[in-house]
This record gives C-alpha cells, sequence and structure tokens, in this order.
C-alpha cells in the first residue's frame, strides 16, 4: 500500500505541488490526470525521492519507502531511455540487474514478455533496428519484466496505437491482479476511465479531483442524454432544462441538460407512441469534466 501525505514541492516562488494526498491500496490503480505543468511529473520524482520534499510524507506499507524498497519499483519516466546498440536481451537484463534479479530469473521470461507486447523483432536484435513504437514497448518491458509491487507509470500510452495501448492496459490491468499498486498520468481520458479505480485531477499543482472515477462522474449530475426517437431539434430545444444539442447525421442526439430533471419529461414525449431505439442518460464524460476543470478559473 502506498499513501502519500500532505506533499508539497515549490521552486523558488513557483508551487508546484501543493498538500497532495492519497492511498492506492494493493491491486489497486490510481490515475494522474492534469495539463502540463500541472504537477503529475513533480508528483512521481518526489515519491521516489528524485526531489526533496518541502513537506509531506510517503509511506510504503506502513514504512517511509526508502532506497531499500527500490528493487520493489517499476518506474517508467516521461522521457524514454534505452541503449540503441544494444540487444533486447542484453538491454532487459541489465535493467532487471538494476532490481536485484540475476540473469536466471529474467532470461526465461524475455519471450514471454516480447510476446505479451507483441514486439516486432529478435531478443538478439539492437534497439536501434526497432521502430519507435517497438523500442517503447521494449521500455515498458524493462519497466515490468522484473514484477515490481509499485508500479509508477508516467505518460505510457503517448505514442501507442490503439492496438498497442490495449496490449499495455492489459499488461497493467495483470499487475493489479498480482497486487501490484499501479500509478500512471495521461492525457487520454478513455485509458484513464476504463482501467482505474482512484482518479486525482491536478491544475497548478493544486488537488481539483480526487476519488473514484464512476462517484467524480456522478458528482456532475446526468447531464448527457443520448437519444434517438421521432422527435425533431426544435421540438427537443423547447423542453426547458435543454443547454445544447448535436444531431449527428444518423439522425440521433446528444444533448446536454442544465437539469438532469428535463430527461424525465424528454423520455415521456419521446416514448408515448412505445418502442425508441436509444435513450441513455448520463453523467458527462471524463474527457468533459477534465476540460471543464482544466479551463475554470474559480471552484
Amino acid at each position: 500500500m502506498l499513501q502519500v501525505e500532505h506533499l508539497s514541492k515549490s521552486f523558488g516562488s513557483y508551487k508546484a505541488l501543493d498538500d497532495l494526498n492519497f492511498t492506492i491500496e494493493d491491486g489497486k490503480i490510481l490515475g494522474l490526470i492534469g495539463q502540463n505543468g500541472a504537477g503529475k511529473t513533480t508528483t512521481f520524482r518526489l515519491i521516489l525521492d528524485f526531489l526533496t520534499k518541502d513537506s509531506g510524507n510517503v509511506w510504503w506499507n506502513g514504512h517511509e519507502l526508502s532506497e531499500k524498497d527500490y528493487d520493489l519499483i517499476g518506474y517508467l519516466p516521461e522521457e524514454r531511455g534505452l541503449y540503441p546498440k544494444v540487444t533486447i536481451e542484453d538491454q532487459l537484463l541489465f535493467f532487471s540487474s538494476l532490481r536485484g534479479k540475476n540473469k536466471q530469473e529474467i532470461l526465461p521470461k524475455i519471450d514471454e514478455w516480447m510476446e505479451k507486447f507483441q514486439v516486432k523483432g529478435k531478443k538478439t536484435d539492437k534497439v536501434k533496428s526497432l521502430s519507435k513504437g517497438n523500442q517503447q514497448k521494449v521500455q515498458l518491458i524493462a519497466t515490468l519484466i522484473h514484477e515490481p509491487k509499485l508500479v509508477i507509470l508516467d505518460e505510457p500510452f503517448s505514442g501507442l496505437d490503439p492496438v498497442n495501448a490495449e496490449l499495455l492496459k492489459n499488461g497493467i490491468i495483470e499487475l493489479k491482479k498480482k497486487g501490484s499498486c499501479v500509478i500512471f498520468s495521461s492525457h487520454n481520458m478513455d485509458n484513464v476511465e476504463k482501467i482505474c479505480d482512484h482518479l486525482i485531477m491536478l491544475r497548478n499543482g493544486e488537488t481539483v479531483l480526487n476519488g473514484k472515477v464512476h462517484e467524480i462522474r456522478e458528482s456532475f449530475g446526468r447531464s448527457k442524454l443520448y437519444l434517438e426517437a421521432p422527435l425533431t431539434k426544435e421540438e427537443l430545444s423547447a423542453f426547458p432544462g435543454v443547454h445544447s444539442i448535436w444531431e449527428k447525421e444518423d439522425g440521433s442526439f446528444d444533448i446536454t441538460l442544465d437539469d438532469p430533471a428535463a430527461g424525465q419529461a424528454i423520455f415521456a414525449k419521446a416514448t408515448k407512441d412505445g418502442y425508441i431505439p436509444m435513450f441513455n442518460q448520463q453523467p458527462p464524460t471524463l474527457e468533459e469534466i477534465f476540460k471543464w476543470k482544466a479551463g475554470a478559473v474559480n471552484e
């Protein structure tokens, strides 16, 4: 279990992180979101003691996280770094040795992890011969192959196409099932929403969202309505509480409500003659909430 308590960091007069608090239980995933410069990478560097904190504590299973725990950590920095003239195999053996693993432990796992992430190449290939995407997969394997108990991933999905992003998500979920604590940052709200148990959003170093993903979404009310029914845009616009309507090419509607209660009246009119293909009233998406919070001046 990872606990962060009252973590703060300033650079001169600039407050990079202000009183951050969270807990990640074993087998749980925390997503850290925010605009560039919000404090995400600073948070990771403070947890790992790459930066000296101004105040606060980082606890791992009841004791302060220290150098003796580093072999249990898998860290993927935002700035990737591999040795281009070294083979995949030698690279993975080297990075694993830095985590206290010997050749006999890691060598049998290399083929398994390369297959899991569908690396296009042989383990005897030099890294420079791989495509950028496959190089990133090797870096991810180097982060995860020793099966760390604490996994910190800074923008792991950056540069990955949807197929490879799905492979990474499956790898993260597999570590979760084995009991690892996982924390990652991402600008892809869909990935965050699908795999995170808990979410924190930072803005200018301050925490503006902190909670379970579905609870955060529900707290904004069910203001999104997806409708396919024999109603016109003009009829829908006449309902009190309707903020905006987007009519899609297939004739269905994406409706934003000022008042979620308007959904009941719309449903009643849409179904007065019976069955309709779609009525789905949801909270705003995480991406919409992110945009609102990122652009907000005052809470």
